[in-house]
Order: structure tokens, then C-alpha cells, then sequence
């Protein structure tokens, strides 16, 4: 799978619908059940130390400072300064430590976190395996690494739209990000592959969740995928000054397939842990 540079730029712009419009939609359900699995894994160590990768705006970040004890320290990183701003912005319940930094090289000791989590961030990395590495790095022996990914975009029912919409708009070059990047991340055996290069022995655990994602109108998901995600990107390389044009043919597209009111459709995704 290849990543792009555009495919990692989250900008200010970005940053705001996405926290907005997107984590409510996508994210929220998925950082409860990562927050627990923590929660469950550091009980009885009440000085245990987390790293978080690739935190975006802190929907994970605040997951976990609501379950896990205010003893238990939080290092939440990001490659992008404008999402690590936004989640500073928009708070915790308790303090953490919010640190700018690329996945493929932590500035971290060895053997310095009990916990490595990864929410949806996996898939940008463009070298897995030595992001993979580093989290393994910087786990203490007996540490475990959490991480989730979506499954294929044709169980992810919003972003298939979305992206089908906007392929009818640009047939002669369509944007796939939503395809290629979040949703292209998603077979076992290339997963376990990329752990077992950075050092992992074996996944102890792959489990695949299905969730709802609702809004109470079919523009939010097209706004929320075209406007917060770097598919806002693609859209303004293909058609400078037409953002909201393209948003509305797949606000359109979004209203054909759920209706004009209450839209309800199936999310799915991978929750994958691995011992140190």
C-alpha cells in the first residue's frame, strides 16, 4: 500500500471538521473500546506509563484519561502539530503530556511505556514495519502494543459512498484516498507480516468489530469525509475553489442511498494487540 505526502497532511482546516464532525462519527465507539482494552491490560499498576501514536485531535487520548487512574501517565504524539494543537484545545480531564513526533522515530528511551496505542493511525505510517520497531523499542519487556484499523472500505458504508460519489465527479482521475489510505490497511496476513518485521512474534489477538456511524442529516458524513480528511486535499488538486461543490454532489449521493433525514450506516474495523 502506498501512502502520499498529501495522504499525512492534516492542516488547520482539516483539523477543525474532523474533530467536529468526524470523531462523533467514526471514531468515538472505537475509542471507548480501545480505552477499555487498556484500562483492562494496566489494572492493578497504578504507575504504569501509556504512549499514544498518531493521536490526531485526542478522541483515544480522552477515552483513556476517563478509565485509567490519574497515576497512570499519558504521552499522546502526533506527526501533525495542527491536530496535536486542536486536541490541546479541546482538553482532557486530567493532565497529559502532548508530544509532536513521527511514528518511525519516537523520542523515547527503550523499554520506557507499558502500553504503545494506536488509533487509525497505523495506516499512514509509509514504513510499518519501522513504526512497528519503534513501538517495540519503547515498550518495556511483557508491554503490549494495541492498535486499530479499518477493515475495507465496502464494510464502511459512509466511505464507500463518498468515494463512488466523487469517482462519478472525476472519472478521469478520481480521488482515492478514503480507498487507498484509512480503508487500504485492512488484511491479516499483511498486518501480522509488518509486526513480525519490526520484531513482534505473533498477534495475540485480532478481533473484528462492527459499529454503527448515525448524523442527523446525509450532509454531515459528505462534509466530514470531504472537508475533515486529506481527501479535502485530492479535491482541491483536481478542482481549485469547488470544495463545497464536491461536497454536495456527495451530500447528494449520501441522500440518494440513506434518505434526507437521520442517516444510520455499518462501520467496521480491526482491533489487533501484540506482546513485547
Amino acid at each position: 500500500m502506498n501512502v502520499l505526502e498529501s495522504d499525512r497532511a492534516f492542516g488547520d482546516a482539516i483539523s477543525d471538521s474532523y474533530e467536529r464532525l468526524l470523531v462523533p462519527l467514526i471514531f468515538e465507539p472505537y475509542a471507548d473500546a480501545l480505552a477499555d482494552r487498556v484500562a483492562r491490560r494496566l489494572a492493578g499498576r497504578p504507575s504504569a506509563r501509556v504512549l499514544e501514536v498518531a493521536a490526531g485531535t485526542g478522541a483515544l487520548t480522552r477515552a483513556m484519561t476517563s478509565r485509567l487512574p490519574p497515576s497512570v501517565e499519558i504521552v499522546a504524539t502526533d506527526l501533525n502539530r495542527a491536530m496535536l494543537d486542536r486536541a490541546s484545545a479541546v482538553g482532557t480531564t486530567r493532565p497529559v503530556e502532548w508530544r509532536q513526533a513521527d511514528a518511525l522515530a519516537l523520542p523515547f528511551a527503550a523499554e520506557s511505556f507499558d502500553v504503545v496505542v494506536c488509533q487509525f493511525g497505523t495506516m499512514f505510517f509509509p514504513d510499518k514495519p519501522k513504526a512497528f520497531a519503534e513501538a517495540r523499542r519503547v515498550l518495556r519487556t511483557g508491554g503490549v502494543l494495541l492498535l486499530s484499523v479499518w477493515d475495507r472500505i465496502e464494510d464502511n458504508e459512509f466511505a464507500d459512498v463518498v468515494t463512488e460519489a466523487l469517482a462519478a465527479r472525476f472519472p478521469d482521475d478520481p480521488p482515492r484516498f478514503l480507498a487507498r489510505t484509512p480503508h487500504g490497511y485492512h488484511d491479516r496476513a499483511a498486518i501480522s507480516d509488518d509486526l513480525e518485521r519490526g520484531g513482534f512474534p505473533s498477534i495475540a489477538s485480532f478481533e473484528t468489530i462492527a459499529e454503527r456511524s448515525r448524523a442527523a442529516s446525509p450532509d454531515i458524513p459528505a462534509i466530514a469525509y470531504c472537508e475533515g480528511t486529506p481527501l479535502r486535499n485530492e479535491i482541491e488538486a483536481r478542482a481549485a475553489g469547488r470544495l463545497a461543490e464536491c461536497t454536495a454532489v456527495a451530500t447528494g449521493a449520501m441522500r440518494r442511498r440513506f434518505g434526507d433525514g437521520q442517516v444510520d450506516g455499518r462501520i467496521q474495523a480491526h482491533l489487533i494487540a501484540v506482546e513485547r
